[in-house]
């Protein structure tokens, strides 16, 4: 099947970065993007901007690539989502040039003539990748190895705490999100309430505490799943990613200004419409009153029915690539960053599919571009047959110095995971928190 080529699913920054590198060892690719550009989910939020400098976001195949063109390298600075497509994602895709396919959706894959059941002869038939494009035409693909970075964007989690929507969520979907603000001037005046403790809930009480500072009125409710908000803003002067420990600092400031009020141990069971506002309810019976608009920037979860007949092995609890969820389990993760992975980790039941980027991880919350350029190099490297280099580690993540696990309740020593909510002195202003 040498003579077939590998699809890449997703024109991301590790589904461009795997066709880099396939391209650099002469190996045929075909890279499929159901949106109509290079990068469509980054430009969704392309008014966020990162925390990893611009050395960390390119590739260095790709770097290589680009040196044939006019481009000009980025060296400095933070981009926002639409930079990064623009100073580097978009100028690779051109590069790249028709090994990339736009606006064709993957629909399944499989494997000639054989469905997952099937084991006589398995490996030896090539994929068979089907899509649909934008005016619904259907056709077959036939490729000698799959990598599917195909991300997670499309696939928020909901509000609800025990994984499925809260109750009346479904129905107030109107007055409720699942990314981070862009323009917040309609909220003014309002009652919003962010749900999450992640990065991004961070940009988003970012981005609403300034609105409560310049427009009075504006209430801004921050609410914590788990009991203890100890790692939430981070690990400060440990982080060895200064942009990282600055959102923690920041969102630390706001909430000692007053413009942000924090609750934790606040687990969403219902959305009650009062009139034109939302009324929240949490599992212990706590409720949030007078909400306007609810931001449930919760993290996101991988959609794997296209691999529906193909043997993968995901980890029962994050939906993440069995090989690695022991690294990045956020129940136990601990001190330190989390470790690079390579093919060796990603290996398939299926042999020579490869799930890479934010959708390896399912749904763990650690993924930094890094992580994804050393994946893509080590897969592609394993394609080509250069298994030493394949199993070379050539990355040392930042760490993040946050101590302990984030995926448990944090109540060690808060008492019940269903305590009313107390009062705790973060500065010089009471916050509550359970």
């Amino acid at each position: 099947m040498t003579e077939l080529p590998v699809i890449v699913v997703g024109a991301g920054p590790q589904g461009l970065a795997a066709a880099a590198h396939l391209a650099e060892r002469g190996i045929e690719v075909v890279v499929l993007e159901r949106g109509d550009g290079a990068a469509a989910a980054v430009s969704d939020w392309g008014h966020v901007r990162l925390f990893s400098a611009w050395p960390e976001l390119t590739d260095a195949a790709s770097r290589r690539l680009l040196a044939s063109t006019e481009w000009n390298a980025p060296t400095s600075g933070y981009p926002t989502g639409a930079e990064w497509v623009s100073g580097y994602l978009a100028p690779l895709a051109a590069a790249l040039g028709e090994r990339v396919q736009y606006a064709t959706t993957v629909t399944g894959i499989s494997r000639q003539g054989r469905d997952k059941s099937v084991d006589g002869g398995r490996e030896s038939q090539p994929f068979v990748v089907h899509t649909r494009d934008q005016d619904g035409n259907e056709s077959r693909l036939h490729a000698r190895a799959v990598i599917d970075a195909s991300g997670t964007w499309g696939r928020p989690n909901p509000a609800g705490a025990d994984g499925l929507p809260a109750l009346g969520e479904i129905a107030a979907s109107e007055s409720i999100s699942y990314r981070i603000p862009d323009d917040v001037a309609g909220f003014a005046g309002g009652h919003i309430v962010v749900v999450g403790a992640g990065h991004s809930a961070t940009h988003a009480v970012l981005r609403l505490s300034e609105l409560a500072r310049h427009s009075p009125g504006t209430r801004v409710t921050w609410v914590l799943r788990r009991g203890s908000a100890a790692n939430v803003f981070g690990g400060g002067a440990g982080d060895e990613l200064p942009e990282r420990a600055a959102l923690g600092a920041r969102a630390r400031a706001a909430i000692d200004r007053g413009l942000v009020t924090l609750m934790t141990g606040f687990r969403i069971a219902e959305f009650r419409e009062v009139g034109d506002r939302l009324t929240v309810f949490a599992e212990n019976g706590s409720q949030i009153d007078g909400v306007d608009h609810v931001f449930a920037v919760t993290g996101f979860r991988p959609d794997t029915e296209m691999l529906r007949e193909l043997r993968i092995d995901l980890d029962p609890a994050l939906e993440a690539v069995a090989g690695i969820a022991a690294e990045i389990d956020p129940n136990i993760h601990s001190c330190g960053s989390v470790s690079a992975t390579g093919a060796a980790q990603l290996t398939q039941p299926e042999q020579d599919l490869f799930i890479v980027g934010a959708k390896s991880y399912g749904r763990a919350p650690t993924f930094l571009a890094l992580t994804g350029y050393e994946q893509v190099r080590s897969v592609t490297a394993r394609l080509a047959g250069d298994h030493e280099a394949a199993a070379r580690n050539e990355l040392v993540l930042p760490d993040t110095g946050v101590c302990g696990g984030s995926g448990d309740f944090g109540e060690d020593d808060a008492g019940s995971c269903c305590a009313a909510p107390a009062v705790l002195q973060i500065g010089a202003r009471p916050v509550a928190v359970s």
